[in-house]
C-alpha cells in the first residue's frame, strides 16, 4: 500500500502540491509524506529502495493527438492477423526511412579509468548524410531496403517494386507507414492497386494542382496503412535503425572513409534479407 501511495505522489507535478521545483527531491518527498514518520533522508532512501522506487533517468514522451488512434491500430492489427493466419496470401511489413552521417556519433565505449575518454574521431569534411528506406516483415523478420543519397518519390516507387519482387505470389502486401506526405504522393499511388483510405492522410494543398499520372497497367497489390500521427513507438522498424546505429555508426572510425562506412551499413542490413528471428525479438515482434 505504501508503494502505491508513494508512486501517486512522485508521479505528480511537485508544483501542484506546493513545491517550487520541477522534480521531486528526497526532502520534498519526506515533507509531503509525513505519514511515513521518517526523520532522515537516508531512511527514506532505504525505504524507497525496498519498495522498488528508484531515481531514474526520464525519456522523451509525446502522446499521439490522432483522434482515430484506436481505429488505425485496429486496422493494422486486423491486417496482421490476416498475414498470420494466411501467410501464403497476405504479407504485412513496417516501412520507414533512416539516415546516417559521415561524422561518428558520441556514445559509450571501454576506456581506462581516469581522464581518458573514448574519442569520436571526426574528419575535416562536411557531415554528409546517407539515407535508406526499408520494410520489415512482421512475421519473418525479412528486411527489404534501398540505400540512396536521398529518399525521393522515385526511390519509394523502386522500393515498392522490390517488395513485390520479394513476395511475388501473395495476393496482398500491407505496408504500415507513418504520415510523411511523400508516402502518399500521386506518383507513388499510381503504381499501386487503388487505395481506399479510411483515414486519409493530410497532404499538401498544392498537390491538388498536380497532373495525376495514369494508373499502372499492372498495379502492385500493395495496400498502405497509415499509422496514427506522432506515434513512432508503433513502428517496430524504428528499433532496427537503433540497432544499426549501435553496431555501425556510434564512435565509428571511418569518417575519412565514407565508401567503407556506407558498405558496412549495407552489410549490416543484408544479414536480414532472408529473415531473422533475432531481429523479431529485438524489435519486440516476437516474445523472448
Amino acid at each position: 500500500m505504501a508503494k502505491a501511495e508513494l508512486l501517486s505522489v512522485v508521479r505528480r507535478d511537485p508544483q501542484v502540491l506546493g513545491y517550487a521545483q520541477s522534480r521531486w527531491s528526497l526532502q520534498a518527498i519526506s515533507d509531503c509524506c509525513q505519514w511515513l514518520h521518517l526523520t532522515t533522508k537516508a531512511g527514506l532512501s532505504q525505504l524507497l529502495e525496498r519498495l522498488g522506487i528508484s531515481y531514474k533517468r526520464g525519456r522523451d514522451y509525446l502522446h499521439s493527438p490522432d483522434r482515430f488512434y484506436q481505429e488505425k491500430c485496429s486496422q493494422i492489427e486486423l491486417a496482421l492477423l490476416r498475414a498470420w493466419y494466411e501467410p501464403q496470401r497476405y504479407v504485412l511489413v513496417y516501412l520507414d526511412e533512416f539516415g546516417i552521417y559521415r561524422q561518428p556519433t558520441v556514445a559509450q565505449d571501454w576506456e581506462a579509468v581516469g581522464d581518458s575518454q573514448p574519442l569520436a574521431r571526426r574528419a575535416y569534411k562536411s557531415n554528409t548524410c546517407y539515407r535508406g528506406v526499408g520494410a520489415l516483415n512482421a512475421l519473418t523478420g525479412q528486411v527489404t531496403y534501398l540505400l540512396r543519397s536521398e529518399i525521393s518519390v522515385s526511390v519509394l516507387c523502386q522500393l515498392f517494386a522490390l517488395l513485390r519482387a520479394d513476395y511475388p505470389t501473395v495476393e496482398q502486401i500491407y505496408v504500415v507507414e507513418d504520415n510523411w506526405p511523400v508516402h502518399f504522393h500521386p506518383q507513388v499511388l499510381a503504381q499501386l492497386s487503388p487505395q481506399d483510405f479510411a483515414y486519409p492522410p493530410s497532404l499538401p494543398s498544392s498537390w491538388s494542382q498536380l497532373q495525376m499520372p495514369a494508373p499502372s497497367a499492372h498495379p502492385l497489390p500493395i495496400t498502405l496503412l497509415n499509422l496514427p500521427t506522432y506515434a513512432p513507438w508503433l513502428n517496430p522498424i524504428e528499433k532496427l535503425w537503433r540497432w544499426l546505429k549501435q553496431k555501425v555508426v556510434h564512435l565509428h572510425r571511418l569518417s575519412d572513409d565514407w565508401p567503407t562506412l556506407k558498405q558496412r551499413v549495407g552489410d549490416f542490413l543484408d544479414q536480414f534479407r532472408q529473415g531473422s528471428q533475432d531481429l523479431l525479438h529485438y524489435v519486440g515482434l516476437l516474445p523472448k
